[in-house]
């Protein structure tokens, strides 16, 4: 298994990395080969398309992106056009949420289709258990080659082990964070060099190659919101004065751009076969509603709602979906899309019979939710890291969203139909949690009390103040 994160192996420019001469599988000019037909998954393998062969998979995650901030959702500056493009050309989930708003207890449940409490990486800083089946491995067991290139250092295989289910993991720090001292970051065009490095190193070492599921994850927009001049030129920001707002929509606008990028790249190189192409966001970010900037301490709808599609031409037509969907979802759907078993311990909603036209959406179905402090930097007993780390639970159903504040034992209760802002809490200070939150408040208390054989990480001196930097240390 192969972990980097350095520098070496980048390719020195973009114009170098796709040479049309070379036999890396190039696809003819224009042309889409389908592949994998949905078929019953009794034997454990992809089923042959009418080419004999299964589909690639590229999963597209964008760090701290929030729906309402994309064009295509309705923002009225045309912050996304690659995005809207790709999400529009298939299945839109427009009330996609993550099961909690932060960055590693959120990508591990959508791997492993459990909520955090489950895989125990409840906050940034602790790993997740051992031995739990996910999305990679599944894949992977079934004849995939699965790699993952990310930029984000919470997700360093140390303090999560998100990269032990990866037979590839490329965690990519070759710039320093914010002007600091240490490598903390990789711009989105970082990323897709490395990706590019990856599939051309893969194309020149194989010729019947497996089918891929790759994983690219890019940090824009996370703060502290880089202005990226050009992109806020393109949409219209003004040239000084400009907010933290506007900052945040410049880098969703760089972001979108070297998104278009990598899958110019990856389908002039022929990289990859028939993809099913997966868009979605870890988590949103709270931009000053409620007083709270940044994300993962509170369950609004600004940090929960993600854009969320799949897109996979000619097998899933385009269309939006209005029922309640998770990111925990993802791993049983692309499972299944791709004529494989979903293991018996994922809990996410498989939505694969409704993406081929002939299921319904669960549209009463009920949600849930949690939020957890920040990093843990000390070597607490696994009680008082986890358990003690709990800090918001709730759940929708319908449009009526209860939520449960801990620390001071608060109830809130939004109209999401008539208060998409969550300006006007219906529940007074002396009304108690509903018996179906406190159940699920105790599920997850109950959970978290199991792994007291799980002690956290001692981190290094290093990612301790990479994770300060980042905000998520308490």
């Amino acid at each position: 298994m192969r972990y980097s994160n350095g520098s070496s192996g980048l390719s020195t420019r973009r114009e170098n990395q796709i040479i049309m001469g070379r036999s890396f599988y190039i696809l003819k000019a224009g042309t889409i080969v389908l592949a994998c037909t949905l078929l019953t998954a009794s034997t454990g393998t992809p089923q042959p398309g009418v080419d004999g062969t299964p589909p690639d998979i590229l999963l597209i995650t964008v760090d701290t992106l929030r729906a309402d901030h994309l064009s295509i959702h309705g923002y009225g500056r045309e912050t996304s056009p690659t995005i809207d493009r790709l999400m529009a050309g298939g299945a839109i989930f427009d009330q996609a949420r993550t099961v909690e708003p932060l960055t590693a207890p959120a990508l591990v449940s959508m791997l492993t289709s459990v909520p955090p409490h489950h895989h125990g990486a409840t906050r940034n800083g602790l790993q997740m258990r051992s031995g739990l089946p996910s999305l990679p491995r599944s894949l992977a067991a079934a004849g995939y080659e699965t790699a993952a290139v990310v930029g984000n250092w919470t997700l360093r295989n140390k303090l999560t082990r998100i990269g032990d289910h990866f037979q590839h993991y490329d965690l990519v720090l070759n710039r320093r964070r914010w002007f600091g001292l240490v490598r903390g970051e990789a711009t989105a065009e970082d990323l897709n060099l490395r990706t590019l490095d990856f599939l051309e190193s893969r194309a020149s070492r194989t010729e019947n190659r497996k089918p891929l599921f790759l994983w690219v994850h890019y940090v824009e927009p996370h703060a502290p919101y880089r202005l990226w001049r050009d992109d806020a030129d393109s949409i219209g920001l003004p040239k000084r004065n400009l907010t933290k707002m506007d900052r945040y929509d410049s880098e969703i606008r760089f972001v979108d751009r070297e998104i278009g990028e990598l899958l110019d790249d990856l389908h002039n190189g022929g990289h990859l076969r028939d993809p099913i192409i997966v868009f979605t966001s870890d988590h949103g970010e709270s931009l000053g509603e409620h007083n709270y900037w940044g994300h993962g301490r509170h369950l609004y709808e600004s940090g929960l709602h993600i854009p969320m599609s799949i897109t996979w031409n000619g097998h899933v037509e385009p269309m939006r979906l209005s029922a309640p969907a998770l990111n925990i979802d993802l791993a049983p759907t692309l499972l299944s899309l791709a004529g494989l078993p979903v293991p018996d311990r994922f809990t996410g909603y498989d939505w694969a019979e409704t993406l081929a036209g002939g299921g319904q959406q669960p549209l009463d179905r009920v949600t849930r939710y949690q939020a957890h402090k920040g990093a843990v930097i000390t070597n607490h007993k696994s009680e008082m890291a986890r358990r003690s780390g709990l800090l918001e639970v709730g759940m929708i159903h319908g449009w009526k969203k209860e939520v449960f504040r801990i620390g001071n034992n608060r109830r809130k209760l939004f109209d999401l139909a008539n208060d998409p802002g969550e300006t006007r809490n219906l529940s007074s200070r002396e009304q108690e949690p509903t018996g179906l939150l406190v159940d699920w408040m105790e599920s997850v208390y109950d959970e978290l009390l199991a792994f007291e054989d799980m002690p956290p990480e001692i981190l290094d001196p290093e990612s301790i103040e990479q994770l300060k930097s980042l905000g998520y240390v308490d």
